[in-house]
């Protein structure tokens, strides 16, 4: 049986809600990945397949089949899961542009909120609002909103900043590349910071479960951890928006996996 486990196939599952994407366009830059990780661990050709979803629901469906042995997936959507499906953390993202952490920045129309209590009876919309307990409990931990703000989750970020400016009851909380986009927006001037996070990890490649005995595991963390220091992955890479990987450093609210 270990003999077995050591070399059946796995599964690599990117899941991304809230970002655009389709599964059919990415496929090809996935499979790519999936062959440069299974050279650098020294697996057997073959032995490991990557598949994306840009859904929630999609991805942990993806989750729940008995080969999808790996995920990579958002910070939020490692925090809201990794308990119920037990994610152990292996590394972290450095992604392009952003780097292996990014804070969260919430957003209002400028002058409008002075405090959290301000914000009784909003909206809040973030690409991360399928994740309600990261939201609160770990980008706002320190900014403990009212228990009647809506948390709702938004691909639409354009639009639901226009709605904040406009003098709707509705906040957005953006990853960090959203805030740097912000000041590049002809109504950039009606909106303004009113919290922000410490710096967390942008997205996380985890062991789900019991399904990667651990030498493989481990053989996978380093070939990670070194994929981007060879040349011959940096486009790869940076079609996936990636430079490569760092040592995972989950702060103490996430869940224990």
């Amino acid at each position: 049986m270990a003999t077995l486990l050591a070399t059946a196939a796995l599964t690599l599952v990117f899941c991304a809600p809230g970002y655009p994407g389709e599964t059919g366009d990415a496929q090809p830059y996935l499979d790519q990945f999936a062959k440069a990780v299974t050279a650098a661990a020294g697996w057997p050709r073959d032995s490991l397949s990557a598949i994306y979803d840009p859904t929630e629901s999609g991805g942990l469906a993806r989750l729940d089949e008995p080969a999808a042995g790996l995920a990579f997936v958002p910070y939020p959507f490692f925090v809201a899961h990794a308990g119920k499906l037990r994610l152990a953390p292996l590394v972290q993202a450095d992604v392009t542009d952003t780097g292996p952490r990014q804070r969260w920045t919430l957003i209002a129309q400028r002058g409008r909120v002075s405090g959290p209590a301000a914000l009784a009876g909003f909206t809040l919309l973030s690409t991360a609002g399928y994740a309600p307990g990261f939201v609160t409990g770990t980008a706002l931990a320190a900014w403990p909103l009212p228990h009647d703000v809506r948390i709702e989750a938004t691909g639409q970020v354009l639009s639901a900043l226009r709605r904040a400016a406009a003098g709707e009851p509705v906040v957005v909380l953006l990853d960090q590349s959203g805030a740097a986009a912000l000041a590049s927006l002809p109504f950039a001037a009606q909106l303004e910071t009113v919290a922000q996070s410490a710096e967390l990890p942008v997205a996380i490649v985890a062991v789900v479960g019991s399904r990667v005995p651990a030498a493989r595991a481990q053989s996978l963390r380093a070939a990670l951890l070194n994929l981007g220091h060879d040349a011959a992955n940096a486009e790869m890479l940076a079609a996936l928006r990636l430079r490569g990987f760092v040592p995972a450093e989950i702060p103490d609210r996430a869940p224990a996996p």
